[in-house]
This record gives C-alpha cells, structure tokens and sequence, in this order.
C-alpha cells in the first residue's frame, strides 16, 4: 500500500480535488476495508511489454478477479499469456459496469 500512499501525498495531484487530504485519506481507508490479501503462489508471466506490469496479472489471478481497472489497457491487453476471464477496464468504464448500490 505504499505506493498508494504516496500517491496521496503529492499535494499537486489534488489542487481541484473537492476533498480535503483528511476526506481523501477517508476514501482510501473505506477501499482498504473492501480489500483482501492475496498471495501468489505461481508467477504466471504474461510476458507484457512492460515487465512491471505482469504483477498485476498474476495478482488478479491469483485473487479470481474478473476485472483489472486501469488506465494502462495498451500494454496489459499484449500479453503473450491470455486469461479469456479477466477483463481490463479503463476508470471511466467501472462504474458503468458495475453501479454502486444506492
């Protein structure tokens, strides 16, 4: 989660952002809660064009995942090794896909 944090951190990602960074860190403790650890036990290599990208297949696989949602479709999309289950979403396509429940 690291890398999540530091996201966070970079003030200049959210000069427009409605949210405070204290209603921001609120956001991401409630995506925390709805996360689960997984651990891979098997390195599937895609074999992506990008080498730090595999992780993220082999994580969703490992996890059962039906959807990746990234902004990165190019790339993850090229993989030598297809998993015809799992999807890759673009952030703007999520939602849309699957509707918060009122």
């Amino acid at each position: 989660m690291p890398q999540y944090e530091d996201v966070l951190g970079r003030a200049e990602l959210f000069v427009d952002s409605p949210l405070s960074p204290k209603e921001r860190g609120d956001v991401f403790d409630g995506f925390l809660n709805r996360c689960r650890w997984v651990e891979v036990f098997y390195a599937w290599r895609p074999n992506l064009p990008d080498e730090a990208d595999n992780h993220l297949i082999e994580l969703a696989v490992a996890a059962q995942a039906n959807v990746i949602v990234t902004r990165n479709l190019r790339d993850l999309a090229q993989g030598e090794l297809k998993f015809p289950a799992l999807r890759i979403l673009p952030p703007e396509h999520c939602l849309e896909v699957f509707p918060c429940q009122p």
